[in-house]
């Protein structure tokens, strides 16, 4: 039996779990002393709240080796295959993690690590097909071959609200985020080849809005897409944004997820941004 696992920077719409089968190893969020597993014992919610109580950002860690281990035996059975797909190594060790645990377990089960190059919905979206692929009957190579082929052409185009965050994660320089927030620019971050970068600065929270389609038009065109909007916490944002981009994409099908804790605690609330899937034609 094929196993699908992703980890906890994947975002799933809630349906799909159990819809396509997608097993989720949770990230370990630690707020000082105290270890959670998202989305087992912190949601989203509560976890906002700690951070408004605590003024503090959270540290997020991949799940270890042993962790994975002990979750792929308990999600297979002897001589399944598990497809495990990770956010992108060039900002995680879950990969890592995985390849090490696929090693152990060589001879009990066939775990299959790749590196989506990819986050958020981008990783749900690619765990989506390869599911319908394998209820389609293609074999495991088949739906790895698809995989490796579309992973570099995912896009995810994200406008940051503060970078607050940012800058308590030590994802971006103090100095940068005092400015930005001296001169009330939004950032955009752009999730492409596998790195996470700060592409721009707009001065509007609007022409930040605006921008992230006009950078998804540029590289897509008429294209056909998964069109999907994420939010973390602003999900009267990510409306407005799907609404304005399903008149600018050639969409098959739109959809709207919240951010993962392990992402939201990097980018913060208010983040809100689209991600371009390749639709096969």
């Amino acid at each position: 039996m094929l196993r699908i696992v992703t980890d906890g920077a994947a975002d799933i719409l809630p349906e799909w779990k159990t819809e396509y089968g997608i097993d989720v190893i949770p990230v370990n969020i630690l707020f000082g002393e105290k270890s959670y597993l998202q989305g087992v014992d912190l949601t989203n919610e509560g976890f906002y709240k700690l951070v408004e109580e605590t003024k503090r950002i959270p540290k997020t860690s991949q799940p270890s080796p042993y962790q994975f281990v002990e979750f792929y035996r308990k999600i297979a059975q002897k001589g399944d295959t598990v497809i495990s797909l990770h956010v992108t190594s060039k900002v995680s060790g879950t990969y890592a993690s995985s390849v090490s645990a696929a090693e152990e377990l060589k001879g009990e089960i066939n775990v299959i690590p790749i590196d989506s190059a990819c986050g958020s919905l981008g990783i749900g979206l690619m765990c989506r097909e390869a599911r319908k692929m394998d209820k389609a009957g293609k074999s495991v190579d088949e739906i790895v071959k698809y995989i490796e082929s579309i992973k570099y052409n995912v896009r995810v185009i994200l406008t940051l609200d503060t970078l607050e965050y940012a800058k308590m994660s030590g994802r971006v320089k103090t100095l940068q985020a005092a400015l930005a927030s001296i001169l009330n620019v939004k950032p955009i971050a752009i999730l492409r080849n596998g790195d996470l970068s700060m592409a721009e600065r707009v001065r509007t929270r609007k022409a930040a809005l605006d921008r992230v389609i006009e950078i998804g038009r540029l590289e897509y065109g008429t294209k056909p897409v998964y069109l999907a909007v994420v939010h973390a916490r602003d999900i009267k944002s990510g409306q407005s944004l799907l609404e304005d981009a399903k008149k600018q994409f050639n969409h098959k099908e739109t959809m709207i997820s919240e951010l993962s804790i392990s992402i939201a605690a990097n980018l913060g609330p208010g983040t809100v941004g689209l991600i371009l899937f390749p639709v096969a034609e």
